[in-house]
């Protein structure tokens, strides 16, 4: 096996921490899913923007930080109130890729409901975790085969079948680089077994000012009859970087709605991989990403209907400021057999500065003759023919314009069906966007 070229910081880290990996500590299972992610890595290397999916974000000016393996000790967040939306209901912690039971309430869990570190369940429920891991991701890029060469600790939820969680499920992930820059590989396995019902909500947080890089895979198994709303709020520090790759797998006759919101981090790139992969299944995509400053927010979708009578709605929005850079690229695919399928996919950005910028690429491949798929996409300011109604009612330009983003942004936000959440995050457009709190 070649070495790992030591260009980079992160690269040197890398060679470093995997020389010091000790295989006697794991079953072979975990052991060659380290193996072939490590393997995967080091043949294709970091992207670079010479390659399609990642030509308008530069991952070189963050992976020449010298990272360290992310510490153990948790003072800062242990010693402060977490900033978590109220009312959730089992709520288990992850710091710096590792979980702190010490921050987390899962042991009221009631009806069969398993929420626990990824790490223990290796170790007590192998039969279910080994047929599962590494099976969903299957497509993934550089950074997800990081993500298991480095496979240690997370988050593992199974819902029994038949079960309907009342009580949202959070998952939540912090870091602190209190020691210089750090670098996490949070992973992550969800089973929705036949026929249950469950919200999860996955937030991201970190302290400001310091360097970090999170590098999170999440997948998700959804059984037949299955209905799954599961949320992502990234709300990274403003110096952090955020990679994260969701694959998903929905079952026949299986509903996947997922909310995914990107507010922070100096660079979030957010990969959302759905495989329609049985007669019937169905998933809407939701998002929203605000940018500012300098931020870079990238978000890659992908729609894989493989089986007929599939549906997919997906609807995104970007609003940048500023000099930042929003991306969006979503694609549908229907695969020859998926006659049938019905999908829409749509995506809006809203420009509020002569500097700011957003790319944005919707796609269809289709591959059957009996389909119904269309797709649009829209980049632009702030509507004038609204802002002279408004005027004309009034209402002073700076109230007005205020207005009409809080509207863009929160018709996203209105759909998030987590009431705590969606609070949450109306919030924080209030803080983030001009007018928000209109």
């Amino acid at each position: 096996m070649e070495a790992v070229a030591e260009d980079t910081g992160l690269e040197r880290t890398i060679a470093a921490e995997y020389r010091e990996q000790r295989a006697d500590r794991e079953p072979g299972w975990v052991g060659r899913i380290r193996r072939t992610g490590m393997e995967r890595f080091r043949e294709a290397g970091f992207p670079t923007v010479r390659e399609e999916a990642w030509k308008y974000t530069n991952v070189a000016p963050f992976v020449k930080i010298p990272y360290q393996a992310a510490p153990r000790e948790r003072e800062t967040f242990a010693r402060s109130p977490l900033p978590l939306p109220a009312g959730a209901g089992a709520q288990i912690v992850v710091v710096n890729g590792r979980y702190a039971p010490e921050l987390s309430s899962v042991g009221l869990l009631t009806g069969g409901l398993e929420v626990a570190s990824l790490a223990d369940a290796i170790a007590t429920r192998p039969d279910v975790i080994e047929a599962r891991l590494a099976t969903i991701a299957r497509d993934g890029n550089a950074f997800a085969d990081l993500n298991s060469a480095f496979l240690e600790d997370g988050v593992f939820v199974r819902i029994p079948a038949s079960t309907v969680v009342a009580e949202p499920i959070h998952m939540v992930f912090l870091s602190e680089p209190v020691f210089g820059p750090t670098v996490s590989h949070p992973r992550n396995l969800v089973i929705a077994e036949a026929g249950s019902q469950a919200a999860i909500v996955e937030t991201f947080l970190g302290t400001a000012g310091e360097p970090y890089f999170t590098n999170a895979v999440t997948e998700i198994v959804l059984e037949d009859g299955a209905i799954l709303d599961f949320s992502k709020l990234e709300r990274e520090g403003d110096a952090a970087f955020h990679v994260a790759t969701t694959a998903v797998s929905v079952g026949r006759n299986a509903n996947f709605t997922s909310h995914s919101i990107s507010l922070g981090g100096a660079l979030a790139r957010n990969d959302l991989n759905v495989r329609l992969d049985a007669e019937g299944a169905d998933c809407t995509l939701n998002g929203l990403f605000l940018g500012n400053g300098r931020q870079l927010l990238d978000n890659h979708t992908l729609i894989d209907h493989a089986r007929p009578h599939g549906t997919s709605r997906e609807l995104y929005k970007g609003i940048l400021d500023g000099k930042s850079r929003g991306i969006f690229h979503g694609k549908i695919i229907v695969r020859p057999d998926a006659q049938k399928t019905d999908a829409m996919q749509t995506n809006k950005n809203l420009l509020l500065s002569r500097e700011a910028l957003v790319n944005s690429e919707p796609a269809l491949e289709i591959f059957a003759d009996d389909v119904k798929c269309r797709h649009g996409s829209t980049i632009g300011q702030l509507d004038a023919a609204a802002m002279f109604y408004l005027r004309s009612r009034g209402i002073g330009e700076d109230e007005a314009r205020n207005l009409l983003v809080y509207a863009f942004a929160s018709d996203v936000a209105s759909r998030i069906r987590v009431a705590p959440l969606r609070e949450l995050v109306e919030r924080q457009l209030g803080l983030r966007l001009p007018g928000g709190g209109a």
